[in-house]
């Protein structure tokens, strides 16, 4: 399959990866993002953990933009897109607005993840384990084995290669054609090394490609190149 630059191939479907960290299926006109762990930071501050606490409004002003770049009919978040069970009760009503405001005109599909495991209210769209479409299943942790192709997110890929006499790092899309784990899209949220063992776990080898976020487009590289931690 001939690719153009930015494009990512699962399980024989062809997909655009944003720099933003969002993925476009212009073929179901379905939009996917991970991990936006909403209200991360009130959470931090229930702890004594005191955050600038913007990161919610944040986060939704750039899937908004995605959102309007794309106009997806479907959207699916892939889980963890609450940082904590009671992320939903602390959302600043403005907040609220604009998330609903989104989902208008779409369906909005809400993966279950680690940190939000149970159906929320207020917060529309409809909450899953799982979704499927097509010889796709999308979900929040990759699954032990897969039949068809996979999407999922939870392990927050970044990659760090050499740059420059030194190195860089940033958050990526980690795929090998037929699984492809997404980058997480909140604002706070941090990221695992993809040469981390729990990624050769999913791929079972370094034989996978990291599609490192730029400013404004993709950069493919593989595995094998980027630089452990």
């Amino acid at each position: 399959m001939a690719l153009e630059a930015g494009e990512i191939a699962v399980g024989g479907q062809t997909f655009v990866g944003d720099a933003c960290g969002a993925l476009y299926w212009p073929q179901q006109c379905l939009l996917v993002v991970s991990d936006l762990h909403l209200e991360k930071a009130s959470s931090f501050a229930r702890c004594g953990i005191l955050l600038p606490p913007y990161d919610t409004a944040t986060t939704l002003a750039r899937l908004s933009e995605a959102v309007q770049r794309y106009r997806p009919r479907v959207v699916i978040a892939l889980g963890d897109s609450f940082h904590d069970t009671d992320a939903v009760r602390r959302l600043r009503e403005p907040d609220r607005a604009a998330l609903l405001s989104l989902q208008r005109g779409r369906d909005w599909i809400w993966i279950a993840g680690n940190h939000d495991p149970d159906p929320s209210t207020g917060v529309g769209g409809v909450f899953q384990a799982s979704a499927v479409f097509g010889p796709l299943t999308f979900r929040h942790e990759p699954a032990a084995a897969v039949d068809g192709g996979e999407i999922a997110g939870h392990l927050h890929p970044v990659a760090r290669v050499r740059a420059r006499g030194g190195s860089v790092s940033r958050k990526c899309f980690a795929g090998d054609g037929r699984r492809l784990i997404m980058p997480a899209f909140g604002a706070l949220t941090g990221g695992l090394n993809v040469r981390d063992c729990a990624f050769a776990a999913v791929f079972r080898a370094l034989d996978f490609t990291a599609h490192m976020l730029g400013r404004a487009r993709l950069y493919a590289v593989a595995a094998a190149r980027c630089l452990p931690d």
